[in-house]
């Protein structure tokens, strides 16, 4: 048995603040089941000017709820430009030092399980598990820079690009175990032409889930009244979440146009959440008499699974990209599926939850006409959008976080163990 588990995400702060989040309920879950875990995050609170006081030490340490959390000293920044890009270099080059002195005081893992967003993370993962003789698993929770070309922010062919990609298939070769949290994992590998260079049977998967117990606690303890919300009158497509462009509400504002002219009158948009483009989004609401849409603003995250489970519907938008064939595992989403609700999706992925389960009905093509059809074919059977809401929440059961939990601890049995190499041993080989 691994018992003494390291967990790096540069992001994790966020988790022991809001004590929630994938590492956070999988540390929960792993003591449970006798292991030691330890998360080691940056000592700065992402979307915040928060940072944790490291004092005149490169770390320092709290326990949450059984688990140390181990602040890596980082500097402050704002925004996504070269602030940001310093943080995570500060990251990647203190944790050499920090893991070295933690090991030294308080015994080196059996296992390191580094996990992205950025990928420096997982270089440092799999440099300090050679160092320390130990199976170093890269878990994959964002494709960088796949993900980057897929938004259009990064040019395929750019040298940046072809860099980045270098480096991500030099961690899918060195790791000794990869996690990705999209189904279709593997077949990005091949699509990539490097399942000749990386063995596929090391690929494995564990998506996002849900914590269904604290779910529906938070559902009892923090019900929001909102007129709106309650009315019976009309069917309520809830949206919940951030209004940026990269969101394309703009999109939901059409199918709304759409039903509405069609004479819907029983159809209603509630949108829930702020961003940069909610002022505008509401202007031209007004300008253009789209009288099915309220902006309900900004919610704090607890009373989210009381306004999921009080909808008629829940609707899963965002951008759809190339991305979307490799699967799906917003966050999100697996609330939807714990609230019982029927859910639409306004675009179609490879490995489909949705589908697979039967729970709610998928646009073909992400536009405002499908995405309007989409809505009144969930919304034109009471007894159909009901068995999709049933089916919904028997399938959260599947993403539950203790059973997620168990597919990790196979995982982390049954990774090799390295042979420790020297720190000039690591150099060379790096």
């Amino acid at each position: 048995m691994k018992k003494n588990i390291w967990i790096w995400n540069h992001y994790a702060t966020n988790m022991y603040k809001d004590q929630a989040g994938r590492h956070y309920w999988f540390a929960e879950n792993l003591v449970k089941q006798g292991y030691r875990p330890t998360i080691f995050c940056a000592s700065t609170v992402h979307n915040s000017n928060e940072n944790i006081d490291t004092g005149s030490n490169m770390y320092t340490i709290d326990l949450n709820n059984g688990t140390p959390f181990v602040f890596v000293k980082t500097p402050q920044y704002i925004g996504n430009g070269r602030q940001r890009i310093k943080n995570m270099f500060s990251f990647y080059k203190n944790l050499f030092s920090v893991s070295k002195e933690y090991a030294e005081k308080y015994g080196k893992p059996d296992v390191i399980l580094a996990s992205s967003v950025h990928p420096l993370t997982l270089v440092a993962g799999i440099k300090v598990a050679r160092r320390l003789g130990v199976p170093c698993i890269c878990e994959v929770r964002d494709l960088w820079p796949e993900s980057i070309v897929a938004y259009g922010a990064l040019k395929r062919n750019s040298v940046i690009a072809k860099v980045l990609y270098r480096g991500e298939k030099w961690i899918y070769k060195k790791a000794d175990s990869i996690v990705m949290t999209w189904e279709g994992g593997r077949e990005y590998i091949m699509d990539q032409k490097w399942d000749n260079q990386i063995d596929l049977k090391k690929v494995k998967h564990i998506s996002n889930g849900v914590v269904i117990d604290a779910f529906d606690k938070n559902s009892e303890e923090h019900k929001i009244l909102d007129s709106d919300l309650e009315n019976n009158d009309y069917k309520n497509v809830v949206y919940a979440g951030s209004i940026r462009k990269v969101n394309n509400l703009g999109m939901l504002l059409d199918a709304a146009k759409i039903i509405q002219n069609q004479g819907k009158k029983d159809i209603r948009f509630l949108i829930y959440g702020s961003g940069d483009e909610s002022e505008s989004l509401q202007k031209r609401c007004k300008e253009e008499g789209i009288n099915n849409v309220i902006f309900k603003g900004r919610v704090e995250k607890k009373y989210v699974p009381s306004i999921l489970k009080k909808s008629y519907i829940n609707i899963l938008h965002n951008s759809s990209t190339s991305l979307d064939k490799y699967g799906q595992s917003q966050n999100k989403f697996f609330e939807y599926l714990a609230a019982g609700k029927c859910i639409v999706q306004t675009y179609t992925t490879g490995y489909n939850i949705c589908e697979k389960f039967k729970c709610g009905v998928c646009a073909p093509v992400q536009n405002a006409e499908e995405i309007a059809k989409a809505i009144i074919i969930a919304s034109s059977d009471e007894s159909k959008n009901s068995l999709m809401g049933k089916n919904a929440r028997e399938a959260a059961y599947q993403f539950d976080f203790n059973k997620l939990t168990e597919k990790l601890i196979d995982i982390f049995e049954n990774v090799d163990e390295r042979e420790e190499l020297s720190d000039e041993s690591v150099r060379k080989t790096s």
